[in-house]
């Protein structure tokens, strides 16, 4: 793979070659913050390639576990952890220690873009759609599947398709759609490697890394947190009270009842919410590239 060109990196091939991959990258230290942050200056100042590679195999782990969390689109994971790797190269390339944060924590928001546009790009094939509110569904459905109807199997009930609808914004035919291409693309890592019985997905337990990853994202949610506090404030009050009452309570006002409350139709609340949440999402996206925590290009 061209990812690994410029590096000494073991290379994922294909389902029957990923557990020796899998084997190999354990084997890479991962480093404290004092050394992670050492190599990235030495890497950003003199270009020396041997403290970017270290900095790259350090993660080679992360990558994979972030890859086995889109095992369900039905593609080699091989492939997701070749894109991903990628994504942390192009992290390491961009990553400013001096701004106080982990790798580690930049580099996520750069390997989940590779392998979505991988994911993207592979089921345009069955046209799934690229409109910002279709990606939304394709990648949110299962997460809302399984929160609403976790154990249903085929299409999903007529009230579990109008929540979910209502939730990402997006017409219930598209819904019905996706949940039927998404079922038939579904793909498991249970199956047996060899003789022995073992699970590709048992490669991947490392109590380490789940320690690493868990603080990875506990930091990410942080940051988040941060950075919604800091840009809610560019709201006026009703679009704030809107778009806390759709997105961001734990049970979701519907429509009709803010209708009711702001005595204006519910295509009106709709409209304030969408461009509540385009000012939020915009200066968050912003805030976020100024303070190193997303890709700057």
């Amino acid at each position: 793979m061209s990812y690994s060109r410029n590096y000494n990196l073991p290379t994922p091939s294909s389902e029957g070659g990923l557990s020796e991959y899998l084997v190999q990258i354990k084997k890479f230290p991962m480093l404290d913050a004092e050394e992670e942050y050492m190599l990235a200056k030495n890497w950003k100042t003199t270009g020396n390639l041997k403290s970017a590679e270290k900095l790259v195999t350090s993660h080679l782990r992360l990558v994979a576990k972030i890859a086995m969390g889109y095992k369900g689109y039905g593609l080699p994971v091989s492939d997701m952890i070749s894109e991903g790797n990628i994504g942390l190269m192009q992290a390491v390339k961009k990553f400013e220690p001096e701004k106080g944060f982990r790798l580690a924590t930049y580099a996520m928001w750069w390997i989940k873009a590779s392998i979505q546009e991988y994911i993207l790009r592979s089921w345009s094939l069955v046209k799934i759609g690229t409109t910002t509110a279709q990606k939304k569904l394709f990648f949110n459905l299962k997460k809302l599947k399984n929160q609403i109807a976790p154990k249903s199997e085929g299409d999903l009930r007529n009230e579990h398709v109008s929540e979910i609808a209502e939730k990402l914004d997006v017409n219930e035919e598209e819904v019905i759609s996706m949940n039927r291409r998404l079922a038939g693309k579904e793909h498991s890592l249970n199956s047996p490697i060899g003789e022995d019985g073992e699970e590709w997905q048992d490669w991947l337990v490392d109590k380490e890394m789940d320690q690493e990853l868990k603080f990875v994202q506990k930091e990410e949610m942080n940051k988040r947190k941060d950075l919604l506090k800091d840009s809610i404030k560019i709201l006026n009050d009703r679009e704030r009270e809107i778009l806390f009452a759709r997105r961001l309570s734990d049970g979701p006002i519907t429509l009709e009842e803010l209708s009711k409350k702001y005595k204006i139709s519910r295509e009106r609340i709709r409209q304030i919410e969408n461009k509540a949440f385009e000012k939020l999402q915009k200066h968050m996206i912003n805030a976020a590239k100024s303070r190193n925590l997303l890709p700057a290009s």
